[in-house]
């Protein structure tokens, strides 16, 4: 029988500290399968902040970075601007992006800073508690917002299309949303990675892949029934697919010289 996947080289063998059905560790993998099929692994850097983001580098066998909250895009366009041969991820989920880190994200974004982020957006506060996100759908309970996000009650709000809000920018030149609820969607997902580490690493703009990922523990439900929610629930009010592609026909020409193999510093 012919195998044709196997561990990636650049995640770690760990037992997860992720709980049940949480979509984070299938990000991890795919994450790791891309760098590894690029031959990055001795030339990436992830910035990871406060949130379930901040258990990444337990995972990933490369260099990291742990920036305070929300400040995650100024630490990666630091790194990039001193290393532009570096692939630089930002590892950031929708508390921290699309709340206290907004303006980081609008400004990098909007100077074309050349890193990709992967925006992992499950509609809630994952390691704080279950607290209502910019991202929380309408009608959806948190822990503080009980009876369900009212877009009517003062605070409350709608949710935030950080795709769509970023693809106004002309400094973007990739942005896709995948989702990891199915397998086709997983291999879809892999797919807008890979386009966008391309991009970054021919110098292409700022790039950054959406992944609509399950939370069974703060969504209060099993985990196939998460996934379930999450395809009938979210993807209608966030669609798959990609929101922006400038990218030049051309980017395959501008790919760098394959690099050798090597392990993380």
């Amino acid at each position: 029988m012919k195998k044709i996947s196997g561990y990636p080289k650049c995640l770690k063998k760990i037992q997860t500290k992720y709980c049940g059905g949480c979509g984070h560790g299938i990000i991890h993998r795919i994450i790791c399968e891309v760098i590894d099929e690029m031959n990055l692994r001795d030339r990436t850097v992830i910035t990871h902040p406060v949130g379930c983001s901040i258990w990444a580098d337990l995972y990933f066998d490369f260099d990291s970075v742990q920036p305070p909250h929300g400040r995650t895009p100024a630490a990666a366009t630091g790194i990039k601007r001193v290393h532009p041969d570096h692939l630089v991820i930002c590892y950031q989920g929708d508390g921290d992006m699309a709340a206290i880190g907004t303006a980081e994200m609008i400004h990098a974004a909007n100077r074309a800073e050349k890193f990709t982020t992967i925006f992992v957006n499950n509609a809630i506060y994952g390691m704080t508690g279950g607290q209502m996100a910019p991202t929380t759908l309408i009608g959806q309970k948190a822990a503080t917002a009980p009876n369900g996000r009212d877009a009517d009650t003062a605070g409350m709000g709608y949710p935030i299309r950080v795709a769509e809000l970023l693809a106004t920018l002309d400094g973007t030149r990739y942005l896709a949303r995948g989702a990891v609820n199915n397998a086709a969607n997983i291999r879809k997902t892999r797919q807008y990675i890979k386009k966008a580490f391309e991009a970054q690493m021919a110098g292409i703009g700022n790039t950054m892949v959406e992944i609509l990922s399950p939370c069974p523990t703060n969504w209060t439900m099993e985990p196939i029934q998460a996934v379930e929610w999450l395809e009938k629930n979210m993807i209608p009010v966030f669609p798959l697919g990609e929101v922006k592609n400038n990218l030049n026909s051309d980017i395959n020409t501008k790919l760098p010289a394959p690099h050798s193999t090597g392990g993380s510093k």
